[in-house]
């Protein structure tokens, strides 16, 4: 198998093809930005944290950590995909925010630097098919107290396979539906939170069509 022909190769070329107009389009599908804003809210910063962003791809979170980090704050951003950087670092220039580096990189290979304040993934194609994974290398390197968040897409509980197709489609998602729908994705990744961190929480939106997944770094009772 190529590249190009592997899932990952796919994903990349995919998102080559939209990252001009990611951020235009990526708000046409549902209430996109208030869900983001929650995740961001959702991840307690303070002034001078440091924040991994998984998947982070234009850089459309940027803005809203930096208000609340400050310029003595850090972030990395972490994609796969490196024309999606590209937009992302004109942004961090148009900004002149000093204090973000760009890392390109496969999210289940990505090193997180040890004692990371938070980390956030909106929309995290590149964690799939290894969320467990990412979830849990991401819960090791998070100090006491910091927060992981993430923000993704999913099919309603009991809904017929075909209205999934349909709705999860009008709203975005760019993979294989049916591999995707069958895999499950957001089970594994509540799974993965409860076992790696505390006080995880698990908020549906969209009509359950959307989740918003919160946990905290800590000692966890054996």
């Amino acid at each position: 198998m190529s590249k190009i022909d592997s899932p990952r190769g796919h994903l990349i070329e995919t998102y080559r093809k939209r990252a001009r107009r990611y951020d235009i389009t990526s708000q046409l599908y549902y209430p996109q930005h208030r869900h983001r804003r929650k995740a961001v809210q959702a991840l307690g910063l303070r002034p001078g944290d440091s924040v991994v962003e998984i998947a982070c791809g234009t850089g459309l979170n940027f803005q809203s950590i930096e208000q609340e980090i400050g310029p003595e704050g850090r972030i990395v951003g972490v994609d796969l995909t490196d024309a999606m950087l590209a937009q992302a670092q004109d942004r961090i220039e148009t900004n002149g925010w000093g204090n973000v580096s760009l890392v390109q990189a496969d999210a289940a290979e990505f090193e997180f630097p040890t004692g990371v304040d938070a980390i956030l993934a909106t929309y995290p194609h590149a964690l799939l098919p290894e969320s467990g994974h990412v979830i849990a290398n991401g819960a090791a390197a998070l100090r006491t107290g910091g927060r992981w968040v993430v923000l993704d897409l999913k099919v309603p509980d009991n809904m017929p396979r075909w209205l999934a197709r349909l709705g999860v489609a009008t709203v975005g998602r760019s993979t294989s539906l049916d591999e995707w729908i069958v895999r499950r994705p957001w089970e594994a990744i509540r799974v993965a939170m409860k076992e790696t961190l505390v006080d995880v929480s698990w908020s549906e939106l969209f009509f359950g069509i959307a989740y918003l997944a919160v946990g905290t770094g800590g000692p966890r009772d054996s």
